[in-house]
């Protein structure tokens, strides 16, 4: 084994930076000596998740397309440009062995620098439809990790190792019983409990739909766990007052945890979430995010509603319709079973290792040359 240092970059969201780390974990397993470097985007949430999982990190100012407000994106160019030329000093004073991108702004800069030195890298494409940068670095990459088999009209198909996502091992390895795991949020193990989540930055229409049938819950003696996020956090503890049955919080850091307190859950569809919804094997009823790059997060949600592993609402549905369908699945105990029993079949909990030791492989091999 060779003296290796790999740059990890990419971020943005709690999808992108929590399988990141656990690559960086299974690397480390593999190749304790490896040293290891995250680059991500200044602001964003991996600047804070990172070091607390013990790695350095290294911040670009830069951003992504915003398809919400087109003069949003005037200064994006000279971001770019400026990314470039942080991103030249990084990788010249680091010097990496291979540099890995698992998505988010940050990714495409250094893995496009890295390619232009000739650098080896290496890309995880945690969704059923690849993005746009990933599709274009991955000509040059040297292998694509991809979630799902099919790729092959994204990326050369010879590059393609299919893996799966990488789930944080905390969550694999999730050992709280539900009464346990209740107790740690103050709910009853006698009722039902529905865990609502949107993603690391919550999301508005799962969380307005919620506010607005609130009291549905406790007429149906149904309990709730609410993540929030940042911006949804002030109101969600406002209207949850007085509610014994519900549980706010803006982030939840132990996850295994909520998994293991929930009967049902409803969720956005990004990749990480449905990675760690099938393996815990939870009922679950998916409200994909309509923005998302191609609209992955519908293709993402509709893999699964296709195999009779969940339940889908769009967004523009959700305000009506979410909270009538988590009521009626919770009567359905049948139903709740398939779901569970279909979901379970696609679970993957070895991932990280898989990628890690293919990407250490085809290192070693260019080192031995």
């Amino acid at each position: 084994m060779h003296d290796i240092k790999i740059i990890i970059a990419g971020g943005g969201t709690g999808g992108h930076i929590f399988p990141a780390i656990a690559i960086a974990n299974a690397i480390k397993k593999f190749a304790p000596a490896t040293q290891i470097l995250f680059v991500g985007a200044r602001g964003k949430m991996e600047m804070e998740k990172v070091p607390q999982a013990g790695y350095e990190i290294r911040g670009l100012d830069i951003a992504g397309f915003n398809r919400s407000s087109l003069i949003k994106n005037i200064g994006l160019p000279f971001k770019l440009i400026k990314s470039f030329f942080q991103v030249s000093g990084i990788i010249k004073n680091f010097k990496p062995t291979a540099v890995i991108g698992v998505g988010g702004y940050s990714s495409f800069p250094v893995l496009r620098f890295a390619q232009s030195k000739g650098i080896p890298t290496f890309i995880h494409e945690s969704n059923s439809f690849a993005g746009k940068s990933n599709i274009m670095l991955g000509k040059k990459a040297r292998k694509v990790f991809t979630a799902t088999g099919g790729m092959d009209k994204f990326f050369p198909l010879e590059k393609i190792i299919v893996t799966g996502n990488p789930v944080r091992q905390a969550i694999v390895n999730g050992k709280l019983n539900r009464a346990d795991a209740l107790q740690k949020f103050g709910l009853s193990a006698g009722k039902t409990t529905v865990l609502s989540m949107g993603g690391s930055l919550g999301a508005k229409t799962i969380n307005e739909a919620i506010d607005r049938n609130l009291e549905q819950f406790e007429q149906h003696d149904l309990q709730l766990i609410w993540q929030t996020g940042k911006p949804y956090k002030e109101r969600g503890l406002e209207r949850a007052k007085g509610h014994s049955n519900v549980f706010v919080n803006d982030f939840i850091t132990n996850m295994e945890d909520a998994y293991a307190a929930a009967d049902l859950v409803i969720s956005r569809s990004g990749a990480m979430a449905i990675a760690e919804l099938c393996v815990v094997k939870k009922p679950v009823l998916f409200v994909p995010y309509p923005f998302a790059a191609e609209d992955h997060q519908t293709e993402n949600a509709k893999t699964l509603v296709n195999k009779h592993a969940a339940k889908m609402i769009t967004d523009a549905d959700a305000l009506q319709l979410l909270v009538p369908a988590i009521l009626e699945l919770a009567k359905k105990e049948t139903e709740q079973n398939e779901l569970i029993g279909n979901i379970g079949k696609l679970a993957v909990t070895n991932a990280d290792e898989v990628i890690a030791s293919a990407i250490l492989k085809e290192i070693n091999e260019v080192l031995s040359r």
